[in-house]
């Protein structure tokens, strides 16, 4: 395919929430459509992940021959990013905040896939945040990227509709492919000047926390309905994790149930593995005891049964 006359540089992982895994649709696409992408600039610490897992997003490059650039900070390798004599930039998922003169390296700016409806769910954990507060819908912003935090003028956006039952990686999967369209639909005409920008409302604006791996400790006293959503937000990372017939075990999935008991109480109704919240109660359909491989509630109630009676 001809390339494109504009060289683009690629800031980020395409992960769009923490644990998530992704292919990098985004980078394989814009190569696809014969875009230069000159090089990817990662994160540093996204690299060296929790888990040691390998950047899906080095795969892709390494396919196309693109260098993997993964400074410390981007301000420490400026004179390099300059010497692609990139047009635009591309952010997805990177992860830090990028100053205003990395920014102004490239006469379009750098164009980001926000994973909400800015002003809506600024910050890291818009995908998480969504799910936790049991949201209606979200979507896709394609912005200009500013120094100030997700606050830059907004190209185009895409809602979704949220059904109460979406993970972390399903939404951020729906989420990624709904944006790296919306890119590639928009890219020509940011380019060209056709696609202008629009302020965002800053009187709307709110903003969503870091999580912690002290989050994904079960607090069984919250409502069961507020626990089944943090297990879904929280899949891959933090986790849920609890303590079952004195198990160390983390939930993966759960519904809501009726429950009578005090909450942490564990309940066991034939096959199901009930535990009391601070109302209602949560039946246990998956689960990943210490040590164990992931099994459903029932095959640990029939391995457990005795400790829990």
């Amino acid at each position: 395919m001809k390339k494109m006359s504009e060289t683009i540089l690629f800031f980020g992982n395409e992960r769009l929430a923490t644990g998530v895994t992704t292919n990098a649709p985004t980078l394989e696409v814009l190569v696809q459509a014969g875009y230069n992408v000159a090089a990817v600039v990662s994160n540093y610490e996204a690299a060296r992940s929790r888990e040691s897992r390998e950047l899906e997003i080095a795969s892709v490059a390494a396919k196309h021959n693109i260098p993997l650039l993964l400074p410390d900070k981007p301000s420490t390798i400026s004179e390099q990013l300059r010497s692609y004599r990139a047009t635009i930039g591309i952010l997805v998922a990177y992860g830090k905040i990028v100053p205003q003169s990395i920014i102004d390296i490239f006469p379009h700016g750098i164009v980001n896939i926000h994973p909400s409806l800015l002003p809506l769910h600024r910050g890291p954990t818009p995908i998480e945040s969504v799910i936790i507060e049991g949201a209606e819908k979200t979507g896709v912003s394609i912005m200009q990227l500013s120094q100030a935090m997700d606050a830059g003028p907004v190209f185009g956006q895409s809602e979704v509709i949220l059904h109460g039952n979406e993970t972390k990686q399903a939404l951020a999967d729906t989420l990624l492919d709904i944006g790296q369209t919306m890119l590639l639909e928009l890219l020509p005409g940011i380019i060209n000047g056709s696609v202008v920008a629009r302020p965002q409302d800053e009187a709307r604006a709110t903003y969503d926390q870091l999580l912690s791996k002290s989050d994904g400790v079960i607090d069984w006293t919250k409502p069961a309905v507020q626990l089944e959503r943090e297990i879904r937000a929280f899949l891959g990372w933090p986790k849920s994790h609890t303590t079952i017939a004195g198990k160390d075990a983390v939930i993966t999935k759960a519904q809501v149930t009726d429950c009578s008991g005090k909450p942490g109480h564990v309940v066991t109704e034939g096959k199901q593995l009930i535990v009391c919240c601070g109302e209602a109660g949560l039946e246990v359909e998956r689960l990943k005891p210490a040590g164990k491989n992931e099994m459903t509630g029932e095959a640990f109630l029939a391995g457990h049964r005795h400790l829990l009676e």
